[in-house]
């Protein structure tokens, strides 16, 4: 008699024993253990209980001594087959383990503790509703209204609306529980749990018409809308300057599918951009969004995976996680700010979320939709081959020219004087629109106060004792923090070694937001940054404030940069340009060309011209002036031939192999055993370039230093394998025991 056997991904396997196991379905469990549902089984030689999912079944199995699936735990499958299909995916495309890729796929409240139980519940709302027809609760309400007056007031509230939840009934009437209870017994009501949806905050209003295209827009949407109606699977990329109404192209298409009974999912970059987007979105789909990311709580989060999943969300808004949402029928995938480096993660599954939308829409049959001011460079290659559509957007919605750009060159600011971080031209500009009473932004991509403490007589500098960075000095509270690992410690009064005087290097966010009090001490200035937005809606709240009150500045980090809408912002100031130049990246001038033009593309989008100064100590370099100039084309073009001399990505593929550990000799080891292993197989044909081994840009971090091999090729795909052996290999290699080695695709760091 031939048994059932499931194959199950064990969350207790480690990769380099990674694979589909097999257990025995019992009888009693047969109709519960279906693909996709979550179960208990013994692994390994101790037999401990360990989480599983089941990924498919059959009858046999090539092996003949199996052990028993002990429990299931879900009453109806967490994951479809589609998705465990792209779970199966990821772990050859991404070097992680099947179950790394479930987790990612599912909200994190689901996980269950040592003793069964999981962190989040379905919540549930207990209900009141009537038994017997309104006319006959009517008439019974009139006959005890002077003997039991609670009774009456309760059966006519639920006359007049048939059900409520029992809470609001007994609020609403002033009546006792146990006048409920006795209409209870009496049967003219029951009680009962009804399921309710916890939901993040939004504020839904009226539902707005359409906005109405240029003709621009109006021949982009006509393009892609064919490509999404089509059935087939492809990518478009929409290229549109900062401010030319990308979003409205997007409200279009998003229609278009909706209105065909297809799910959208729309991935926005951070976590401070998803309020404004929701809001916008909110307007125009009412109910029909939910929004996923990880600032929202256990509970919320859960909701909302199952308001997609059961299909009464249809649009999904969120970062990175949010394209494993389980949307039925999915039509259209939209990546805005696409060649933002947070959509790739560098902790497992090492994913990129392009790459699972790739899959996910080739797997759905349907459109991926790029969008950006500044494409990704392997993006535009691709849209330019032809593999990908390509379709522009040159000029912003409201006919307004782009914001003129100033350059400062901050070496002949010092020559004259100035020892700040806030230029002379600078100051007058905000000077001029505080006057006006328009708003600035200025973006310094480095929280904290200053860089680094140092001393003027011997030259020390606070280093943190667990990685290899400066301490940031955070004036707040007058410590130096580490903003890798978290350490901190107080600021001392004077040298410690020789009891010089300290030296404040290089401004943070703190440091400008105190300048500014110093230069305009009646003019309130919002700071956004990790340091100012670390309770749960913070950021949003912190926008409100400033589009709402009209708050005349704004400094931050990062957050300030992308996708934000303030019609009154009219100056956006760059303070150091230069910052993220030099990164040791053949991406660092790729990002910093994105970053200077996104958060140049702020200033102007309402109906007053906008400006924007930048102040740089390499007022010739070619990245700053075509950044100025906000010329993609022209960026694009010089930096394609650097990376094909270079042979860096897109005329190459690139894989990497990291390895870290408390011994830094031993990392080192490992990553020349890998390094030495590769030579001999590559050698051979020549067919990639192994590069390494070398320490990562900030080698230690909490303690564990880092090294890294490279591995640059035309095609990669044939060494995944033998890449993954060798991780596998140093993982099971008790020379490297104290080492831990991964493998991951085009690293953002």
């Amino acid at each position: 008699m031939a048994q059932t056997v499931a194959k199950i991904a064990v969350a207790a396997a480690t990769y380099w024993v990674d694979k589909p196991y097999d257990y025995l379905i019992p009888p009693e469990l047969a109709e519960k253990a279906v693909p996709g549902v979550r179960v208990y089984v013994p692994f390994s030689h101790g037999n401990r209980r360990s989480e599983g999912i089941i990924l498919a079944v059959s009858d046999g199995s090539e092996y003949e001594k199996l052990k028993a699936i002990t429990a299931v735990l879900d009453e109806e499958p967490l994951l479809s087959r589609e998705q465990i299909k792209l779970t199966l995916f990821m772990r050859e495309r991404f070097f992680c383990t099947v179950y790394d890729a479930v987790k990612a796929m599912l909200p994190a409240g689901l996980w269950f503790d040592d003793e069964g139980r999981t962190k989040v519940q379905d919540k549930t709302v207990e209900m009141t509703r009537l038994c017997v027809s309104p006319e006959e609760a009517s008439h019974y309400a009139a006959a005890k209204r002077r003997r039991a007056p609670q009774q009456a007031e309760l059966l006519e509230q639920l006359c007049s609306f048939e059900c409520l939840p029992s809470r609001d009934l007994l609020r609403h009437t002033g009546a006792s529980r146990q006048s409920l209870t006795a209409l209870c017994k009496a049967g003219f009501v029951e009680l009962y749990k009804k399921e309710t949806f916890r939901r993040p905050e939004i504020h839904l209003g009226d539902i707005e018409p359409l906005p109405v295209l240029n003709d621009e827009q109006q021949q982009a949407f006509t393009g892609i809308n064919a490509l999404a109606m089509s059935g087939k699977s492809g990518a478009a990329l929409l290229f549109g300057v900062t401010g030319s109404g990308k979003t409205s192209v997007y409200i279009h298409l998003i229609t278009e599918q909706l209105a065909r009974g297809r799910s959208v999912i729309l991935l926005v970059p951070e976590i401070a951009l998803t309020p404004q987007m929701i809001q916008t979105f909110s307007s125009h789909f009412g109910d029909t969004v939910a929004v996923l990311h990880s600032s929202l709580s256990v509970g919320e989060r859960y909701d909302e995976f199952k308001r997609v999943r059961s299909g009464k969300a249809r649009l999904v808004i969120g970062t990175r996680s949010a394209v494993f949402a389980p949307a039925d029928k999915l039509g259209l995938i939209i990546i805005d700010e696409e060649q933002e480096e947070t959509y790739k993660s560098e902790n497992s599954p090492r994913y990129n979320a392009r790459d699972v939308a790739i899959y996910r829409c080739a797997q759905a049959g349907c459109l991926l939709l790029l969008g950006s001011a500044t494409p990704d460079i392997v993006s535009m290659y691709k849209a330019r081959q032809g593999n990908y559509s390509l379709f522009t957007l040159r000029g912003r919605y409201n006919d307004m020219q782009l914001p003129q750009v100033a350059i400062v060159d901050m070496k002949r600011e010092l020559r004259r004087g100035n020892g700040t971080d806030i230029s002379e031209k600078l100051r007058e500009e905000l000077e001029d629109n505080i006057s006006r009473g328009e708003q600035s932004i200025l973006f310094i991509n480095r929280r904290g106060a200053n860089k680094l403490i140092s001393c003027g007589e011997c030259g020390y500098t606070y280093k943190c004792p667990r990685c290899s960075v400066s301490l940031t000095y955070h004036s707040a509270n007058r410590r130096l923090m580490c903003h890798y690992c978290g350490y901190s410690q107080w600021l001392d009064d004077s040298c410690p070694e020789c009891g010089g005087e300290l030296k404040h290097v290089g401004a943070g966010t703190q440091m400008i937001e105190t300048e500014l009090k110093e230069l305009f001490p009646d003019t309130e200035v919002i700071r956004l940054d990790t340091d100012t937005v670390t309770a749960a809606g913070s950021h949003e709240a912190l926008f409100e404030r400033f589009r709402n009150e009209k708050i005349p500045i704004m400094v931050g980090t990062q957050m300030v940069t992308k996708g934000l809408n303030f019609e009154n912002v009219t100056l956006v100031g760059v303070i150091s340009a230069d910052q993220s130049l030099y990164a040791g990246s053949f991406r660092a001038g790729e990002r910093t060309f994105s970053l200077l033009t996104q958060v140049v593309g702020r200033s102007g989008r309402g109906s007053k011209p906008g400006r924007a100064i930048i102040q740089t100590f390499t007022p010739e370099n070619e990245t700053i002036l075509q950044a100025s100039r906000q010329d993609y084309e022209d960026f694009y073009e010089s930096e394609i031939q650097l990376r094909r001399l270079q042979n860096t990505p897109p005329f190459s593929e690139m894989l990497t192999v990291t390895a870290s550990g408390l011994n830094e000799a031993h990392v080192f080891q490992a990553c020349r055993y890998v390094r030495d292993r590769l030579d001999n197989i590559i050698g051979r044909d020549g067919s990639a370039v192994v590069l390494g081994p070398a320490p990562l840009a900030v080698v230690k971090v909490n303690n564990r230093y880092r090294y890294r091999v490279i591995i640059y090729g035309k095609k990669l795909s044939g060494l995944r394998g033998i890449v993954s052996g060798l991780v596998i290999e140093c993982c099971t290699d008790k020379r490297f025991s104290d080492v831990s080695v991964y493998a991951d695709n085009d690293p953002a760091e």
